[in-house]
């Protein structure tokens, strides 16, 4: 039977794959071939595995939207500046780096009065897929895994991910039934470094303010133009602007909103009873890197590719590895 509502949520993780080993020196050579040693490189054993969450959730959806203002969570001065950072980080350890810097406050901002709490739908049922193989290859895997749940069949379904070209271009060929929807924090996060280029805090933080709390509400159109105000005041990107120049953060940021705005109806989702964010994929890849990432943990690429499947079918609720062990132990022979 089709959940209630059914969610796909995709992102990525990291793991460290260790260099294939040298050819043993043949039987009988009396001198070894010099070889000349490697200059190691930062970072060249870290690659990216895939990790999809399918979710079934329940809710109410609602003809008004449930939380029209936003959270004070969103708008807390001493809180968005360090979750910023995170995201930054995050991405640019993937490849996709958000716009601007976090700059810490220099005198905090009060905090309005909380006038609305947002509640997500509730998590019912989760299922994980996980590959160290190429997006095309796991855009099929996560295809075929909504399939086998029914989720194609549920009468409201959502797909979240965050703004990289992969994931919508796996929306595009598997999901396109699906309500696509950008994760709020890592707008947020964009929206944020955009604010922030090129002056300083206290205006930042007035230009934060008014395009987060328009997001909030959907209204991408006001975001676009305000950082098209801003483009004008710091004059378009030039040859020489390195990619943390505020003219090239605020550019890509507007580019980002404009092409993406079909995807931030915020307003919409909530009165819908979709969720608005990828939390419980990001939480499931924390699980999944528990096990698979490490200083000290190198593996190999068949290795790789089993212990994210295995740790994937573990943190599954779906008890996939029921189903492969059950028809094995049956066919056992019991001896007294």
């Amino acid at each position: 039977m089709p959940p209630p509502i059914a969610v796909v949520q995709m992102d990525g993780g990291r793991l460290q794959i260790r260099n294939p080993t040298s050819p043993e020196q043949p039987k009988g050579s009396a001198v070894a071939t010099p070889v000349p040693p490697k200059k190691k490189k930062k970072g060249e054993h870290w690659r990216e595995d895939k990790v999809g969450l399918l979710a079934s959730m329940a809710s109410v959806s609602d003809t008004d939207d449930p939380c029209p203002q936003i959270p004070t969570h969103y708008i807390d001065p001493e809180r968005i500046p360090r979750l910023a950072q995170e995201i930054k980080s995050e991405s640019k350890a993937a490849g996709r780096e958000p716009a601007g810097d976090a700059v810490a406050p220099v005198d905090p901002q009060p905090v309005p009065e909380a006038t609305g709490r947002y509640e997500p739908p509730e998590l019912v049922v989760r299922s994980v897929v996980s590959t160290k193989q190429g997006v095309e290859v796991f855009g099929g895997l996560l295809a075929a895994a909504a399939w086998a749940r029914g989720f194609y069949g549920s009468k409201r379904r959502v797909f979240l991910g965050d703004g990289s070209n992969a994931n919508w271009g796996v929306w595009e060929r598997h999901f396109s039934s699906f309500t696509p929807v950008v994760d709020f924090i890592h707008a947020l996060a964009y929206v944020y470094g955009a604010a922030m280029a090129g002056g300083p805090f206290g205006e930042g933080w007035s230009r934060y303010v008014q395009w987060i709390e328009a997001l909030w509400r959907g209204d991408v159109a006001t975001v676009v133009s305000g950082l098209e105000s801003r483009q004008q005041v710091l004059g378009m990107p030039e040859a020489t602007d390195g990619e943390t120049h505020p003219r090239v953060c605020v550019a890509e940021a507007r580019c980002d909103f404009e092409n993406q705005r079909g995807r931030m109806k915020y307003a919409e989702y909530r009165r819908a009873g979709l969720p608005i964010t990828t939390s419980h994929v990001e939480s499931t890849i924390k699980q999944m890197n528990h096990r698979v990432k490490g200083s000290e943990k190198f593996w190999s690429e068949p290795g790789a590719e089993a212990i994210l499947q295995l740790r994937a079918d573990l943190l599954s609720e779906t008890a996939p590895l029921d189903d492969f062990w059950n028809p094995v132990v049956s066919s056992w022979a019991i001896y007294e």
